[in-house]
């Protein structure tokens, strides 16, 4: 099976540090350049708000820059908050992406998680999952390039189509996010794909084997035929010469993008060193657990290597050695991307 690395970036930004907002962007434009040389499959951006959390609050115009920068790599959200926006504006939005890429556009989605944004926005917690699902049906509805007639709850549409349809037929690949093994059962039986973070979401490293077997079961329910990147898994990562050298690179980084994220749920690099979830060591070790998260039926990898304040050619070392020594070397070429995009 064709193994697949693509890498993720945050954007997490700290005021007074340093590094402006601008840098920050500078240095992500960068890394999707290089991230190209070295065969990552897809540049994954977030979208936050409200909050130096992460300072990309709409991941289409970082995308389009990253489109004009780069010919081959895919280009994709993790996550499009959907819960907040009009789903046809995101529709056009999306869908020009996937012009000016060439047919480049991964979409993943997600209902979103922190509570400041959704007090932002004015929504209520409890809307989130219905608002969701409606966005996501219209948006995904009005890419494949139908005339939307659409009666929910939130909202309304009424005998729309969008002038600019993406490249890709009947539309971009979709990922959900989801956390919980039960969330990726029932994803799974609905035919959608799944982007996790294990570090959110399970006690241990060996328990993200339960997550892939969730949602292989919930495929098999729902009769449908799993694919080898239907599951995208994603890992904070800093690939080092030995241990040590990563502990002494990236664990006050981690501790600092921990202590300051809003995260539910917080652990030191000390913690996540002991639940074995992260890819933060060095070129044997992170070579043994890729080959281990192959053997639970990971063949989709995403890494997070951008975190923390870490300097950017650490950064870019990392990312250089995570290709070039620590994952399989068969990796999907320009053909297979091709065949991927169509």
């Amino acid at each position: 099976m064709m193994f697949r690395t693509s890498i993720f970036s945050v954007q997490d930004h700290y005021p007074g540090r340093g590094r402006s907002v601008q840098d920050l962007y500078a240095q992500v434009l960068a890394q999707a350049e290089l991230a190209e040389e070295e065969g990552y499959d897809t540049f994954f951006v977030a979208e936050h708000h409200f909050h130096e959390y992460g300072v990309v609050p709409n991941p289409l115009l970082m995308l389009s820059a990253m489109a004009q920068r780069t010919r081959r790599i895919r280009l994709g959200t993790a996550i499009s908050i959907l819960t907040f926006h009009d789903p046809l504006t995101l529709a056009e939005g999306y869908a020009m992406v996937d012009v000016l890429s060439g047919g480049r556009l991964v979409l993943g989605v997600g209902s979103g998680y922190l509570k400041h944004e959704f007090e932002g926005y004015g929504v209520h917690p409890s809307e989130k999952r219905e608002r969701f699902d409606e966005n996501l049906e219209i948006m995904q509805r009005a890419l494949s390039g139908e005339r939307v007639r659409f009666q929910g709850r939130w909202r309304t549409v009424e005998d729309v189509a969008l002038n600019v349809l993406p490249l890709q037929r009947p539309t971009p690949p979709v990922y959900v996010a989801i956390l919980a093994a039960e969330a990726a059962y029932h994803v799974g039986r609905k035919g959608q794909k799944i982007f996790t973070v294990p570090y959110a979401s399970v006690g241990g490293f060996d328990d993200i084997a339960g997550l892939v077997e969730a949602y292989r079961n919930g495929q098999a329910d729902g009769g449908i035929e799993p694919t080898p990147d239907d599951i995208l898994v994603t890992m904070h990562t800093h690939v080092a010469e030995t241990d040590e050298e990563a502990r002494r690179a990236a664990s006050d980084a981690f501790d600092l993008y921990v202590d300051t994220r809003l995260y539910a749920r917080k652990q030191t690099y000390d913690d996540i060193m002991a639940s074995g979830l992260s890819l933060m060591g060095g070129v044997d070790t992170v070579r043994d657990k890729v080959s281990a998260l192959q053997g639970m039926g990971v063949s989709h990898l995403v890494t997070l290597h951008n975190f923390g304040l870490i300097p950017q050619v650490e950064i870019e070392e990392s990312m250089t050695r995570l290709m070039r020594r620590a994952v399989p070397s068969e990796r999907a070429g320009d053909g297979e991307m091709a065949i991927l995009r169509g």
